[in-house]
């Protein structure tokens, strides 16, 4: 498999990893609320974050496996990426608390 192709699987994958928490009333996809209510907005930053997490370690896994060795990077890296998953989320976002709120009032 080309590198070309890795990076576009990750890309994709970091992509859908950030728009879970929004779409998804369970946590971690697994646990269901007894109670039936909404996930609050805390749950779903935690849950964000530690998906940003995997999807940082699946990359510097991915770089290790194909260059040998990862780089070490600074502050500003992760601030990028952190940033460039805010935006891969924002689709999922928008939904969760915009759109379905208007969605549901159009219904009535």
């Amino acid at each position: 498999m080309s590198q070309q192709i890795i990076v576009a699987i990750w890309l994709g994958l970091a992509v859908v990893a950030a728009n879970l928490p929004w779409l998804s009333e369970r946590w971690l996809l697994v646990l269901a609320r007894r109670d039936g209510r909404n996930k609050p907005f805390w749950m779903r930053l935690i849950e964000w974050a530690l998906l940003y997490g995997l999807i940082l370690g699946m990359g510097f896994g991915f770089e290790y496996k194909a260059a040998g060795n990862a780089q070490i990077q600074d502050w500003e890296f992760y601030t990028v990426t952190l940033c460039l998953f805010a935006v891969g989320a924002l689709p999922g976002f928008v939904y969760c608390h915009q759109l379905r709120r208007l969605l549901d009032q159009a219904g009535r």
